[in-house]
């Protein structure tokens, strides 16, 4: 599951592009009980939201002419110069070249081979987010796209990705972990678009989700703060309760509330 233990081609960071981070911050501070920290002029008005006091994401005004709403998934490299080549090599392209974040790290921003954007994050002083796979902070991410062998080919040859398949309702669900980690480490899935009608209209993305203690609650909060309920809560055996909402400006995320370990 995921963890702050950061390897090649783990999720690292994640965040929020919106054309009003004030509003937005309102709305997931509102939603999670998170705070947020707005950023200086120099960090371009870059800020943080905190869970527990914990840095977990960041977020900033975005025009919507320079892109749509979205939550923007980050992965962990030693190498982000190798990286951007590798993305290009596998298919994928570079929308925006590796750059320093002053002595934070290195980032650059991608697209896979069917469009998906992604980033990536190489650590200086800043490994990434400081809790993950916890309650109130990033759980598990899913990759919607056309076609999972294609999407999880591509990201093995980006990071070193390995997949595993596991029993599901009506089939399995593939799910990815870091090179040699194993099982155990896994902390996303790909699903194919044409299995869900609702994200087969929405196109293919990275999906974020967030833990939770009470999903129906929380869905609750996000509609009365101006939130947009995509998908109700819903139990999935042996996952917990989930659902999916847009933030008011379009932004797409997802929560869960995990089924207690069986005994």
């Amino acid at each position: 599951m995921l963890t702050t233990r950061y390897v090649t081609g783990s999720p690292s960071w994640f965040d929020l592009s919106t054309p009003d981070i004030g509003a937005a911050a309102a709305f997931y501070t509102g939603v999670f009980g998170w705070t947020y920290q707005p950023g200086g002029p120099e960090v371009g008005g870059y800020g943080t939201f905190q869970a527990g006091g914990t840095v977990i994401a960041g977020g900033m005004t975005v025009p919507p002419d320079q892109g749509d709403p979205a939550w923007n998934v980050y992965f962990q490299t030693p190498d982000i110069e190798a990286t951007a080549t590798s993305v290009e090599q596998a298919g994928g392209s570079v929308t925006v070249q590796p750059v320093d974040v002053m002595e934070l790290g290195r980032s650059a921003f991608f697209q896979d081979a069917a469009g998906v954007g992604f980033a990536a994050w190489q650590p200086q002083q800043m490994s990434g987010m400081g809790a993950a796979g916890e309650r109130d902070t990033l759980s598990w991410i899913e990759l919607y796209t056309p076609d999972v062998k294609a999407a999880t080919g591509f990201y093995h040859a980006v990071f070193g990705w390995e997949t595993f398949e596991v029993p599901f309702p009506g089939g399995t669900y593939t799910t990815v972990n870091p090179a040699a980690a194993g099982p155990d480490s896994m902390f996303g899935g790909v699903i194919p678009l044409d299995n869900d009608a609702l994200e087969a209209e929405a196109g293919a993305y990275w999906m974020p989700y967030i833990e939770v203690a009470d999903a129906d609650a929380t869905a609750a909060k996000a509609r009365e703060l101006g939130g947009t309920v995509r998908m109700a809560p819903m139990d999935v055996a042996g996952v917990g309760r989930l659902c999916k909402v847009a933030d008011p400006f379009g932004a797409r995320i997802a929560f869960l509330t995990s089924a207690a370990p069986s005994s």
